[in-house]
This record gives structure tokens, sequence and C-alpha cells, in this order.
């Protein structure tokens, strides 16, 4: 004859069961919170296993490695250069299959002060919109568009060869944002320094603000500087010695990128978000209340 199985004995302790399943009676604890998890819960750590909640706080805390501007250290460096010279030889491409310097990619988004009457007097005849009367988007697309493949050569050859180490040294958001910065600065000077009818195209002033902050950021490191200080000399003499070449824009951005250079390489390690993001602050007010005042004065 067979008994049936005895029950707990009164007064013993139930067994555990998963705290996220309660349904799972387990014997297994976290290592961290000693909390009962199934297998199911069980998540590999560096000693034992953890719960799904300890496991994600636990990475949270874990502190992640900054560039020596104080940014998340890129998994890839580069990838935001290379998807810049992506995007600028994409927009070339299609610029130049719909007409050039005179297509309507161009005339959009080339940098123009005040409105102007393209192709007068033909079936092509177009009132172009100005900054001024509210094509603020030119500020920043005109860094997108090139006129010609020496343009975009020149330029996209300088991105290759200065993205990449600035992207290792800021980390890929503070890039970016140094490198929009300096293509909207370089558009201000246009703005104001340019003659209004004109259209000015290219990255050549954000290349500029790239130059800058090169030169800072080796010059704090004690690096040799002759190879940037030659390459820039003969940016320079182009700019100055060249035919149809925006001064106005190379200034600007250069200009923009030694503040922001300042700010990356000099701030104190205590404070270095506050007076980099501060910088930022400070060099987009700047920005807005340039333009505001040059419409007003042109309008």
């Amino acid at each position: 004859m067979t008994q049936p199985p005895e029950g707990p004995a009164p007064g013993a302790p139930a067994p555990p069961h998963c705290y996220l399943h309660p349904d799972r009676e387990t014997y297994i604890s976290c290592q961290r919170c000693g909390k009962p998890i199934c297998p199911d819960c069980m998540r590999e750590a560096s000693v034992g296993y953890q719960c799904p909640t300890c496991l994600r706080v636990g990475q949270a805390q874990v502190r992640q490695p900054r560039t020596a501007a104080g940014g998340l250290v890129p998994g890839r460096p580069g990838t935001v250069s290379m998807t810049l010279i992506g995007i600028n030889v994409v927009v070339f491409v299609i610029a130049t299959v719909t007409g050039g310097g005179v297509s309507a990619l161009m005339e959009w988004g080339a940098m123009l002060a005040r409105s102007v009457v393209a192709h007068p007097r033909t079936p092509d005849e177009q009132l172009l919109t100005g900054v001024a009367d509210g094509a603020y988007w030119r500020m920043l697309t005109s860094a997108f568009l090139h006129w010609n493949w020496l343009h975009i050569l020149l330029n996209m050859y300088a991105l290759y060869l200065f993205g990449p180490l600035l992207e290792r040294y800021l980390g890929s958001a503070r890039f970016l944002a140094a490198y929009l910065t300096a293509a909207v600065g370089s558009s201000v000077f246009v703005y104001w320094l340019s003659p209004v009818y004109g259209l000015t195209a290219g990255a050549s002033g954000a290349i500029f603000g790239l130059f800058a902050m090169a030169l800072v950021v080796m010059y704090k490191q004690g690096a040799d500087l002759r190879p940037l200080l030659v390459l820039l000399g003969l940016n320079v003499a182009f700019t100055l010695f060249g035919s149809s070449i925006s001064w106005q824009g190379h200034l600007g951005g250069f200009l923009t990128g030694l503040l922001l250079g300042a700010a990356f390489a000099y701030a104190p390690r205590e404070r270095r978000a506050l007076v980099q993001y501060a910088t930022f602050g400070v060099l987009w007010l700047g920005i807005l209340v340039a333009t505001i005042a040059r419409t007003a004065q042109l309008t």
C-alpha cells in the first residue's frame, strides 16, 4: 500500500518564488539584491547571476569612456565625417545632373542675402527668395552645395583629413554640433559682408572652422603644427588670390572654429561641459542677433 506524499510540515516556511514570476518556485537568488529569480530571469554578470532590474541599474552606473574634450568615445571614429562627405557628394551629384550651377537645388539652397529674379525675360524666370525675405534655411543648406568638381574635391579632402581627427578628440555629437555651428557662423559673415544679390555655396566655411579647431587643439596638445600651418597658408592664399572665393565665409568659419576650439581645449575639467555648452549658446545667440540685425538693415 502506498501513502500520499506528505505536505510541508506545519509552520515550515513557504518555498521561495521568483519575484518577477510569483508562480515559479526557485532556489536561485540575485547576487546583487538577493531576491529569488527563476532561470528565465537569470542574467550573467561579472560575478554570478543578477536579476534584470539589477543588471540595468548596474549598466547605467558604469562610467562611459570619454574623449579629451568630454564627449563619449565614438564607437567608430570618423562615422560622422564620412556621413557628411557622403551627403555632400550625393547633393552635388543631384545638383550636377539637374543643371549644375543653375539647377533648382542650387538656386533654392545657396546663400543669398536679398531676393533676386533669376533668368529674367526667359521662360525660366523666377524669384529667388533671399535670407532677408525669410529664406533662413540658406544659411545652413549652402554648406552642402558646391559649384564644380574641384570645389567639392578640395573641401571633402580637407574634411577627410581633419574630420576623423577632431571627431576622435571631441566625440561624434560635439563634432557634428561644431561643424554645423561653423557652417552657419560662416553664413553670417557672408550675410553681412558679401554682395547682397550674389549666390554663395560650399562647405569651405565649415572646413575653415575645422582648421581653426584643429589648430587650437593641436597647440594645446603640443603637436607639430607645421603641416597644418602649411595647409592653412595655402588655403588662405587661395582665398585671397583666387577668383570667386568667399573670403567672408572662410573668415566667419575660422573665427567660429577658434572660439569652439578654445572651449574644447581649455575648459577646466570640472566645468568642462558647462563651458562648452555656454560657448555654443553664446555663439548661437550671436548668430541670431547678427542675423536679425542684418535682416532689419536690408528690409
